[in-house]
């Protein structure tokens, strides 16, 4: 316990002697992890967007005039079996007519010229537990003969289930690469980080190497150098953190409901548990950062 005051102590002082380096340290802790910090918030938002984006994948299975609610119902009972398959909702030939004409209601002379034809199939509309098994569905269907006896092809069942093929396959695409990119720049970030803080600690250190050197003639051991510059760490991380923390939250309270007013059509939202947990990782990192770039600075001085 004495030993810990006199660290604790001890760091106090070397703040007050040495304030230029020790403010460099915080403000470099303060700057890495507000950066990690925004984009690791801004890697959660995007996220959130993309897979709200991946949600709207769907399918869309028309089926046949003239069949049977038994037939109807065997071909929506074995879809909704389906693995990836969340739900089925059914659409007659009537609502599909209805939901035609309030689409192109600024067209009307078209929908006059139908007279009383209706040439829109029923269909079902298939929502995924996992929109990126999108084609594996889709295949089993087309080979299915559940969905081949209620098919509005059934020679050609693939033909009657609509998914935008092209645009989903480079959906997928892009948001994979959205996402790899964000860990990608989140752990270039971190590595760049540990490197600025490293150096500047060793710039603290050699700006001490006198005080260790005094310290080692006198018999100090190499824990009892150390245990002050390792508290001093865990203090510029803590303030460093507490900064970084506070500027974030600023911007989660004031820019982001902002920035959600004018994208009002994307979901912007960011959980509070997700960010207590970004918040968490930034003080774990920030310690981690110190204290690493601490111990290795120090390494050179403390040779035996």
């Amino acid at each position: 316990m004495s030993s810990f005051i006199y660290f604790l102590r001890e760091s106090f002082t070397g703040f007050a002697r040495h304030l230029s380096t020790t403010l460099g340290s915080i403000i470099t802790i303060f700057l890495s992890l507000l950066i990690i910090g925004v984009f690791a918030l801004s890697a959660v938002v995007v996220n959130n967007v993309v897979s709200s984006v991946e949600s709207e994948v769907s399918i869309t299975a028309y089926l046949a005039d003239g069949i049977t609610d038994a037939q109807l119902s065997t071909a929506q009972t074995y879809i909704e079996g389906l693995p990836d398959v969340k739900s089925v909702s059914y659409t007659s030939k009537e609502q599909a007519l209805q939901n035609f004409k309030n689409s192109v209601s600024s067209s009307m002379d078209y929908v006059e010229q139908m007279g009383d034809q209706n040439p829109i199939p029923a269909s079902f509309t298939i929502e995924l537990n996992t929109p990126d098994q999108v084609q594996n569905v889709v295949d089993t269907l087309a080979a299915s003969s559940q969905f081949r006896a209620v098919a509005d092809v059934p020679d050609d069942p693939a033909s009657s289930l609509m998914y935008g093929a092209k645009t989903v396959e480079k959906l997928f695409q892009l948001t994979s690469a959205i996402r790899y990119i964000g860990v990608a720049v989140i752990a270039l970030l971190i590595f760049i980080a540990l490197v600025f803080i490293n150096n500047t600690i060793r710039l603290a250190i050699m700006a001490r190497r006198k005080e260790i050197s005094i310290m080692r003639l006198v018999g100090a051991s190499n824990g009892f150098i150390r245990g002050p510059f390792l508290m001093e760490a865990i203090l510029h991380a803590l303030i460093g953190t507490a900064l970084a923390v506070g500027v974030l939250e600023v911007l989660r309270r004031f820019a982001l409901p902002q920035l959600s007013s004018v994208l009002a059509w994307l979901p912007l939202n960011l959980p509070t548990l997700t960010v207590i947990i970004v918040y968490v990782c930034l003080l774990v990192a920030g310690l981690l950062i110190g204290l690493t770039g601490s111990a290795f600075a120090m390494r050179r001085y403390l040779k035996a």
